[in-house]
């Protein structure tokens, strides 16, 4: 991936393969990337800082840029840690720059340092408000709760640059080899996927725009094929599946339930239904969180456990309801060895969500599968061919 795609516009990010986990709960074998870029003009802006984790390095990322000349303008677009966690240090040493953000941004500025660092220089924008460099120009558009309320993207319309915040970001290092599509999956629908409306508001605003690059705060600058990102971007958002298909979800405490599972995914790929399948006792919560979106049906099978659903399960379940898990078709398979309670508990947690068909039969199994639940698992197969 090329971070230096202009003349006037330069990448001053860094890579942390150290992190290991990524907010305190996603894993990131191959790291994350903090973006930022510095825009040389007449007057210069930088958009947005980086990480307390590599403040030195941004610094000497930006000051390579500058030459020795000073900064204009320090444009803040989000103010999570990861984005603004420099941004002490940096009013520290350029004093005589102008910090600009919107009216949710500056009150949450204060509450991460002292507000007398940037009070007498800051600059408001609103909506469509507009900030002239030179030969660039800055249109600042609002992005509350995309995803968190003081959020607001950047265009610069001679490059037609899209400064995207959180938007089109990924996990993964910039120097790591991999496709784009699965870890930026993994990381929308994790971090902003409950606020699938907001997104949807911010792309209708981002179509009356001629964009050319994307420049998110995590992940590679996209320069090629911007249709295809976006038309993902509108999937996601508006929890439409991407394929038609079946993810199977397993829960079990012995291997019993994992049988069934497996059984049932052997049934519908002979079928020539499409599938995945993830055990969520044993992979990545996130990872079991983006399948879920990914198809158009799912299947819970999960054992009782003192007398309601086995922990793994339950997680799942209310980390989806968090993600507004929605549009979908779900059947159950329970296991029980004396009195199943497993399908009840995760019909439960499931039914306050937004479109969601529960599928016939609810498949019950007594301690493991006999010609009886064998049988429904096969109604429960035939089911799914048929939705």
């Amino acid at each position: 991936m090329s971070t230096n795609f202009s003349d006037s516009i330069k990448y001053i990010g860094c890579n942390d393969k150290t992190i290991g986990i990524f907010e305190s709960q996603y894993p990131v074998p191959n790291g994350v990337s903090y973006n930022s870029y510095v825009i040389m003009d007449d007057k210069i802006a930088v958009m947005d800082t980086a990480d307390p984790r590599v403040t030195d390095e941004w610094l000497a990322n930006l000051e390579k840029e500058l030459g020795g000349k000073k900064p204009d303008y320090l444009v803040v677009q989000h103010m999570e840690p990861d984005h603004s966690g420099s941004i002490k240090t940096f009013l520290e040493k350029y004093p005589d720059t102008v910090v600009v953000g919107n009216a949710k941004t500056f009150p949450m500025m204060g509450q991460f340092m002292d507000a007398d660092l940037f009070e007498n220089r800051k600059h408001v924008v609103a909506e469509g408000d507009t900030l002239s460099l030179g030969s660039h120009t800055l249109t600042f558009v609002m992005a509350p709760m995309v995803h968190w309320p003081e959020v607001m993207v950047t265009y610069e319309s001679s490059e037609k640059v899209l400064f995207s915040a959180d938007g089109f970001g990924k996990f993964g290092a910039l120097d790591v080899d991999e496709p784009w599509i699965d870890e930026a999956r993994r990381y929308y629908l994790n971090i902003v996927g409950k606020y699938g409306a907001s997104v949807q508001g911010l792309l209708k605003k981002a179509a009356a725009l001629d964009i050319q690059t994307i420049c998110p705060l995590h992940g590679p600058i996209l320069t090629e094929n911007l249709g295809y990102y976006i038309d993902l971007y509108d999937k996601w958002s508006s929890y439409t599946p991407e394929e038609e298909g079946v993810l199977i979800v397993s829960a079990s405490i012995h291997g019993n339930t994992k049988k069934a599972a497996l059984q049932l995914e052997e049934e519908l790929k002979a079928a020539g239904v499409k599938t995945m399948f993830i055990d969520v006792c044993r992979e990545s919560m996130s990872e079991a969180v983006a399948r879920a979106f990914y198809f158009d049906k799912m299947v819970c099978c999960a054992s009782t456990y003192d007398g309601g659903l086995f922990l793994p399960m339950q997680d799942f379940l209310h980390h989806l309801t968090a993600k507004a898990y929605q549009n979908r078709k779900v059947g159950f398979v329970e296991n029980g060895t004396w009195a199943p309670q497993a399908a009840k508990n995760m019909k439960a947690i499931l039914e306050p969500m937004k479109n969601l068909e529960f599928l016939e039969p609810v498949v019950t199994i007594k301690s493991t599968l006999n010609e009886a639940s064998s049988a429904q698992l096969t109604e429960l197969a035939n089911a799914l061919k048929l939705c």
